[in-house]
C-alpha cells in the first residue's frame, strides 16, 4: 500500500464529510449517538472475539498484566462506551451558539459563533474505549475525525470504528465523519501529522514517547499534554485534616493518571507537626517518599530525592516531598518543576489561595481540593478527548466546546461604513 496516497484519499474524505457535517443538525447527530450505543452492545461479542486477537498477540510478545488490562475489552467496558456515547447525545450542542451580541454605536450588532474546528486526527495508545469516546465528541462537536489507534489494538478498534459507521449511515450522516486507519505502518502517523491540507489539529493521547513524536513530527497544531508532574502545596495555614485527607486522596486514589499527585510541598513552619502525620500514612498505602534535606530528618525510612526526582511523573508508589520556606518558594518550586497540568494549595489564608491562583502557570490550580478533581467528567463537561497544557486555544480537560472554534457574526439592516 502507498501510504501517502492512501492517507491523501482519506484526508480528501475527512474534508468532504466535515463540510457535510456543518449541516447537520443536532437530532441527526444524537440519533447517530444512540445508534452508535446500540450497534456496540448489540456486536458485543464480535467486539470481544476481535478484541482477543488482541489480546492473544500482546500475551505472545510478553506484555505486563498493566498493559493486557488496559487493552482488555469485556462486557462491562462495552457497556461503559455505550453510556458514554449516550451521555455525549445528552450534552447541549454547542455548535451554533452566538455569545456577546451587542449593538455597536454603527447600528450594527457584533457577537461570536461557535463552530468545529473542522478534521481531527486522534493518535492513541492501548485503551479501545478511546475509539468510541473520540469518534462520539467529535461528531456532537461537529468535527471530522480519523482515529489511529495503536498497532497492539488495531482488531479492536477497528471492530468498534466499523459499528459506529454504520450507526452514521443509519442517522444518514456521512459515513467518512469518522474513519479509521487501518495500518499499523508507523509512517502513517508521520504522513497524518503533516496532512495541513486536510488536517485541523492533531490530539495524541497516550504516553510520553508518543506525544513527544507526535509534538516532534507535527506540522498541524497540536492539543496535548507530555506528563503530569501534580503538586500539592500545604500552606502555613493549612487545617491538619483537610491537609491528611486530601495529599493521600491526591496520591492514592489511582497511581497511574496524569492527575496524581507526584510532588508533596509543605511550609517550613508547619513540617515538624503536619509532615510525620502525612508521610506516615503515605507509607502506610504503600508510597516510597523521596525527601530533601530538611524534610529527611522528619521521615523515617524516606530515602534522599534528586534533583530529577523534582521533575519525576512517577506513575506509581513514589513522592517527592520538599520543605519550602513561604508560598513564594513554593510557587516558584512548581513553575520551575512542574508539568504546568494541575496543582493544589492547601490554606485557610485568602490571600495565600489569591495569590497561588494567580501566579501558578498551570491548566488547573486547586484550593483545598485533590488534584485527582482535574477531569473532563468531574469539572461538569460530560467526557473530555483529553487533558492540554497548551496555552493557546485550549487549557485542561478538553470536552465538547474545546473541539469548537469561535468566529465573529456581524449583523445589519443595510449598514455601510461612513
Amino acid at each position: 500500500m502507498d501510504i501517502h496516497s492512501e492517507m491523501d484519499k482519506i484526508g480528501k474524505r475527512a474534508r468532504a464529510a466535515q463540510y457535510q457535517l456543518r449541516r447537520a443538525k443536532t437530532g441527526a447527530k444524537n440519533e447517530a449517538l444512540a445508534s452508535m450505543a446500540e450497534f456496540l452492545r448489540r456486536d458485543a461479542d464480535d467486539l470481544q472475539r476481535a478484541n482477543r486477537k488482541d489480546l492473544r498477540a500482546a500475551e505472545e510478545t510478553g506484555r505486563d498484566a498493566a498493559f493486557l488490562d488496559r487493552l482488555r475489552l469485556d462486557e462491562g467496558r462495552i457497556e461503559a462506551m455505550a453510556k458514554g456515547l449516550e451521555e455525549i447525545a445528552a450534552l447541549p450542542d454547542p455548535v451554533g451558539e452566538i455569545t456577546d451580541l451587542r449593538y455597536r454605536p454603527s447600528g450594527i450588532q457584533v457577537g461570536k459563533m461557535r463552530g468545529p474546528i473542522g478534521v481531527i486526527a486522534m493518535i492513541y495508545e492501548s485503551r479501545p474505549n478511546v475509539t468510541a469516546d473520540a469518534a462520539g465528541l467529535c461528531l456532537k462537536s461537529g468535527n471530522a475525525v480519523i482515529l489511529r489507534g495503536g498497532s497492539e489494538s488495531l482488531h479492536s478498534n477497528m471492530a468498534i470504528a466499523e459499528r459506529l459507521r454504520a450507526a452514521l449511515g443509519r442517522a444518514r450522516l456521512p459515513l467518512d465523519a469518522v474513519q479509521y486507519v487501518g495500518t499499523a505502518d508507523r509512517e502513517a502517523v508521520s504522513v497524518l501529522v503533516r496532512m495541513d491540507a486536510f488536517v485541523d489539529v492533531v490530539i495524541p493521547r497516550g504516553g510520553k514517547g508518543l506525544i513527544e513524536r507526535i509534538s516532534r513530527e507535527a506540522t498541524v497544531p497540536v492539543i496535548k499534554h507530555l506528563h503530569g508532574n501534580c503538586h500539592v502545596y500545604v500552606d502555613a495555614s493549612a487545617d491538619p485534616d483537610k491537609a491528611l485527607r486530601v495529599v493521600i486522596n491526591a496520591k492514592t486514589q489511582r497511581l497511574g493518571t496524569c492527575n496524581t499527585a507526584e510532588s508533596l510541598l509543605v511550609h517550613a513552619a508547619r513540617a515538624g507537626d503536619l509532615l510525620p502525620a502525612i508521610a506516615q500514612a503515605l507509607q502506610e498505602k504503600g508510597i516510597e517518599i523521596r525527601a530533601c534535606p530538611r524534610s529527611l530528618p522528619l521521615i523515617p525510612g524516606a530515602i534522599a530525592a534528586g534533583e530529577d526526582d523534582y521533575y519525576a511523573e512517577y506513575l506509581g508508589p513514589i513522592i517527592s516531598v520538599k520543605v519550602v520556606d513561604d508560598v513564594d518558594a513554593a510557587i516558584a518550586h512548581i513553575n520551575t518543576y512542574g508539568s504546568q497540568h494541575t496543582d493544589a494549595i492547601l490554606t485557610e489564608d485568602l490571600g495565600s489561595a489569591q495569590r497561588f491562583l494567580r501566579e501558578v502557570d498551570s491548566s488547573s490550580v486547586m484550593v483545598n481540593a485533590s488534584t485527582r478533581f482535574a477531569d473532563g467528567f468531574e469539572y461538569g463537561l460530560g467526557a473530555e478527548i483529553g487533558i492540554s497544557t497548551n496555552r493557546l486555544h485550549v487549557r485542561g480537560p478538553v470536552g465538547l466546546e474545546g473541539l469548537t472554534t469561535q468566529k465573529w457574526i456581524v449583523l445589519g439592516d443595510g449598514h455601510i461604513r461612513a
